[in-house]
């Protein structure tokens, strides 16, 4: 398999993989309201469907408006910046790194893994789809990616939890932008309500809330946490270890 090129230039890379109905598209919504930043949404999902045959919402569109050689994926994420910002945001969902594609290209970026409880993930999920895997929620690919990076660079990489997160947006966001080396903006805490260029096809099945929103939501209340039951509850019990395990090492922040 030939391998994929590294980064080469000064600009700030951040790779954030996420899984399925987390609050990973308000993030890309907090970069792309800054100056400085170029994002893209999800730019392995067309090879990740192409290759699955998996039916999902807007499959064919996906897969038309979108680039099925991972190759080339990983050549625009490492190229060129759109418009030659410096910072270069990029949406990921950690199954979407299939097994085929080259993983050298990652040591190039700033990884940051963003989890959610998984009770949360698939009481969202189920409702657009009938079935939910444990390797659709992403968590095993996550805790994979976490296990790989941590030995590739010597050291893990940051872990955010939702839940944490929006419990204090500016604080984690601050600390986000420390780690990967730019000033924190306070733009990246509001921003316009709508659809945006950058949003991928499949934003109709999917980004209904966010494109409504103007920044991050406050977490669930205490008391009401969805309840799963059946192979829905089962999946969400198989997924856990993977989420306790990156769990004990996301960043804390107190306040």
């Amino acid at each position: 398999m030939p391998r994929a090129r590294k980064p080469t230039n000064d600009t700030v890379r951040i790779a954030m993989w996420s899984g399925p109905r987390n609050i990973s598209t308000a993030m890309m919504r907090a970069w792309e309201n800054r100056s400085d930043c170029a994002v893209v949404d999800e730019p392995f999902y067309a090879h990740y469907l192409a290759e699955t045959g998996l039916d999902h919402p807007g499959r064919d569109a996906v897969i038309e408006s979108g680039e099925t050689d991972w190759r080339k994926v990983v050549a625009m994420l490492t190229g060129p910046v759109p418009d030659g910002k410096p910072i270069f945001y990029q949406k990921h969902m950690a199954h979407h790194l299939l097994e085929d594609v080259d993983h050298d290209w990652l040591e190039g970026m700033h990884n940051v893994l963003l989890i959610r409880d998984p009770v949360e993930v698939i009481a969202s999920y189920s409702k657009a789809r009938d079935e939910v895997t444990p390797e659709d929620v992403g968590l095993p690919q996550q805790v994979e990616l976490f296990e790989e990076l941590s030995e590739s660079t010597g050291k893990p990489p940051l872990v955010i939890d939702a839940g944490d997160f929006l419990k204090s947006p500016e604080a984690y966001l601050r600390t986000i932008c420390e780690h990967v080396g730019v000033p924190f903006m306070d733009c990246m805490l509001t921003w316009p309500s709508g659809p945006r260029e950058t949003d991928g096809v499949w934003a109709p099945h999917w980004y209904g809330r966010v494109q409504e929103s103007t920044g991050f939501h406050h977490p669930r209340p205490p008391g009401k946490r969805p309840e799963l039951t059946g192979e829905a509850a089962e999946t969400a019990e198989v997924c856990r270890r993977y989420y306790e395990q990156l769990l004990c090492n996301r960043l804390l922040i107190n306040g």
